[in-house]
């Protein structure tokens, strides 16, 4: 099997990178002010249904598959998305706020370091550092850093779709790499 093209290739896998990916999206382009009149407020709905509900599903369909890595990362981050999306326009401190998200960007970082896929990692590596960045321009009060961690949140959507759509079409899913030892000569 080609290592290249067969990672993440389950029904589970690509619905969840797809639903992540669109939330991760959504919720980024909020955050960057790019498309007037639209906050990070509007992707609420799609949070809570996608990001929530569908991702969580698709966490628990992977463990029923005894895929605990994306199953472990899809029912926590459904969790995160539900969480978000059910207690947006509530009232909380922006400290609050900013604990809530650095408590996921740790979360975000475990999932990072424990490997898997060169997409995978890509996707939860990005979102780590858009967790974070929200997380300190919460604490600060900060728009600039609110919008980068909006940017990153964006990278890791697309990171996210481009690897539901390369297992659906077969596309690469892994940087080319050199071989160990290969294009090495001795002299002398």
């Amino acid at each position: 099997m080609d290592n290249d093209v067969s990672a993440g290739r389950t029904t589970t896998t690509i619905f969840g990178r797809l639903a992540l990916g669109i939330t991760l999206l959504a919720f980024g382009l909020g955050y960057t002010d790019l498309i007037d009149g639209v906050s990070a407020a509007d992707a609420v709905t799609l949070a809570h249904y996608v990001g929530g509900v569908a991702l969580f599903l698709a966490g628990l369909l992977a463990l029923r598959d005894r895929d605990t890595a994306n199953g472990t990362a899809y029912t926590v981050l459904g969790a995160l998305w539900f969480t978000w999306a059910v207690s947006a326009g509530a009232q909380a401190s922006a400290n609050a706020a900013g604990l809530f998200l650095l408590l996921f960007a740790l979360v975000a970082l475990s999932l990072t370091l424990a490997g898997g896929d060169q997409l995978g990692q890509g996707t939860y590596g990005l979102f780590f550092v858009s967790l974070l960045l929200l997380a300190i321009a919460a604490f600060s009060d900060s728009g600039s850093l609110t919008k980068a961690g909006g940017w990153f949140a964006v990278a890791a959507g697309a990171v996210a779709w481009y690897a539901a759509t390369a297992a659906l079409a077969n596309w690469p899913t892994a940087l080319p790499g050199r071989a160990a030892g290969r294009g090495v000569t001795a002299t002398g």
